[in-house]
Order: structure tokens, then sequence, then C-alpha cells
């Protein structure tokens, strides 16, 4: 499975700039014959202005299923739409949407954990539910940002069998290696394939690390972006999977009876 990130240095509180940019970057990507394409957290109005946010959001998701659904079904390609920020019953959410190749929206997750050091907790209102779904037969799962540090979460996905974990995210420049270091780690301990896209550029005084990446299950980096804007993309052999789980059965030796989570 071929998978591309698009790195986006998108604009702090201007959604119509940023959706001008994701559909521009999608159609440079797409030259490159991807299965998947995938976008960052809050891509629509970046993390997070906190003036006027209700305003700036997408309004359940509307412009994302129109503008990037309608992209996935004129390129007949899936994306995995990052996430944006987005209103729903009167509440703020972070929520991710996934197309597949005929534009239709056959998933949407709202970000668990938020980043209570940056005080999203005090705009955005927390998900419920986890996130599984297929692509081109491939089991995956998606999760944003702040959750990649909550190992739970992750294993609880990967307990319905996944093939493949998106990570998409808006990383700080200053713990980058945090991030490079959780995501080889949730790949490795659940053998699976870990696709990150991460935003880059400046937002506020936060300055965001970029450093995409997939990594296979034994913790390789199949391909990595550097720090700047661009599109990454790189190739996944589910076919190692078997072998791999085979050779070291770490599902099958679990003991769940003991642990106390």
């Amino acid at each position: 499975m071929k998978v591309s990130c698009l790195q986006m240095n998108m604009k702090l509180g201007c959604p119509d700039e940023n959706f001008s940019l994701a559909e521009k970057l999608i159609r440079e990507s797409v030259k490159e014959q991807p299965d998947v394409i995938v976008l960052p957290e809050t891509w629509n109005t970046g993390f997070f202005p906190k003036e006027n946010l209700s305003e700036l959001c997408c309004q359940d998701g509307d412009t994302v299923k129109l503008r990037i659904g309608e992209l996935a079904k004129k390129y007949k390609v899936n994306i995995v739409a990052g996430s944006v920020s987005n209103v729903r019953n009167g509440k703020v959410y972070n929520t991710a949407f996934v197309f597949d190749r005929d534009g239709i929206c056959i998933a949407e997750y709202d970000k668990t954990h938020l980043f209570t050091p940056m005080g999203e907790d005090d705009y955005y209102t927390g998900g419920d539910h986890l996130c599984g779904f297929t692509l081109d037969g491939a089991k995956c799962g998606i999760i944003i940002c702040y959750d990649v540090r909550f190992p739970e979460l992750t294993r609880s996905l990967a307990l319905q069998g996944l093939d493949m974990l998106f990570v998409v995210s808006q990383w700080p420049k200053e713990r980058i290696f945090h991030l490079r270091t959780l995501t080889a780690a949730r790949a490795i301990e659940n053998q699976m394939f870990v696709v990150c896209c991460n935003s880059c550029g400046t937002a506020d005084k936060t300055v965001y690390g970029g450093n995409s990446a997939i990594i296979d299950p034994w913790g390789q980096t199949v391909v990595a972006a550097g720090e700047y804007e661009e599109i990454l993309t790189g190739d996944c052999d589910l076919n190692t999977l078997t072998y791999i789980r085979n050779t070291i059965p770490v599902f099958r030796d679990r003991k769940p009876n003991l642990y106390n989570i």
C-alpha cells in the first residue's frame, strides 16, 4: 500500500487559505499514485485559534465532506483527512474524517485525549469512541497527536487486528524526539505499520516539527520527512505482517488476566 503524507504548513485561524493549500497538495500528491493520502491535525484552523474558534470550525464536517470527499472521488484515492476543528451539536471537537475511493466518509473520530498543557480541553470536547476502518482490504485505525502517549488506546485498537495505524498530529519541534520514539514504539509493540503525518511551520509562539514518517512493524523507518512543508510518500508491504507476527507472537503470548488497566 502506497501512502502519501501531506506535511502542511497551515496558517493559524485561516480556514479558507488552509483548504486551498490542502487541495493543492492533494492534487500534487496524486501524481505519485498513492493508495492513501494523509493530512495532519486541525489543518483547517491550525492548533488552535482561541478567538472565534466556533466560527472558524467546520460544521459537522460539512466543508471537509464536500471538498475533500469530492477530491477522493475524483482521483479515486483513499484520503485520511487528518483532523479539523469541528462544531457538532453546539460543541467543538477535534475530528478526523476518512474517505474511501468513492468519496464516501467511512469513518469519523474525535480526539480522545485533549492536550491540557496548551488548554485544548478548555475549548474542545473529548471523544468517547475508538475508530477502526478498512481501506483496500487493510484494517486501519486512527489516533490524533497526544493520543499516541496513551498506549492503552493504541493497544485497544490493535486488538481489533489492525494492519496500519494513522497518527495525525501538530507536534512541536522541541519534543520531536518524543514523537519519533512513541510512534516507533507503537509500531513495534503492536506489530503494525504506523503512518505519522505531522505539521510544520509556526503558529502563535509554537514551532511545529514536521518529521512525518512511515514506520514498519520492526520499528524501522520506511521514509521520513524533514522540518518543512513537503509530500512524503512510501510503500507499506502488508504481506510482511504475517511473518513478523509468527516470528515474535506477541498477541498469542499476552497475559490479559494479569493486566489491570
